[in-house]
């Protein structure tokens, strides 16, 4: 006995949904190729912070800090949730800036347990610094990472 093989059509919602979930080949390469152009830069910018005699994340802290304050003090806790780093590995990175002479430590007016912190004229020149080279370096990939970016928009990876 024969069994037939008919082919159901599956409705335009059904396959329109299915080509979505599709990944292309050339997607592959355009998120690998995204990923290594965010990881050069990622590269440039720990190089860049040691040359300036501070670590990856001593400089990722100035930034956060100064980037997300609104120019008011941030908490060792707020720090800590913008580095995902945990709140005692926080207190050390504040207490060796601190030291250095790059941040300040204060007393939170409105509640004395938590402690604040924010930039000192030397954590905001070499921010400033390290900042201006950085946005160099952007300038330089800036287009690399559109045109990627892009792909992504018209690929429909994005939404």
């Amino acid at each position: 006995m024969a069994i037939s093989r008919t082919r159901t059509r599956q409705p335009a919602k059904a396959q329109a949904s299915r080509a979505a979930d599709e990944v292309r080949d050339v997607d592959y390469r355009a998120l690998a190729q995204f990923r290594y152009e965010l990881r050069k830069f990622v590269a440039f910018s720990e190089s860049a912070a040691r040359k300036e005699r501070l670590t990856p994340q001593q400089h990722q802290a100035l930034l956060s800090i100064k980037g997300f304050s609104k120019d008011k003090p941030v908490s060792v806790g707020e720090l800590a949730k913008l580095l995902l780093i945990r709140h005692h590995t926080a207190v050390e990175l504040v207490d060796r800036m601190s030291r250095l002479g790059l941040i300040v430590r204060l007393a939170d007016p409105d509640d004395r347990r938590r402690s604040l912190v924010r930039l000192t004229a030397e954590g905001e020149r070499r921010l400033r610094k390290l900042s201006k080279i950085h946005f160099e370096e952007l300038s330089a990939v800036g287009d690399a990472l559109t045109e990627m970016l892009q792909h992504f928009r018209r690929s429909g990876s994005l939404c």
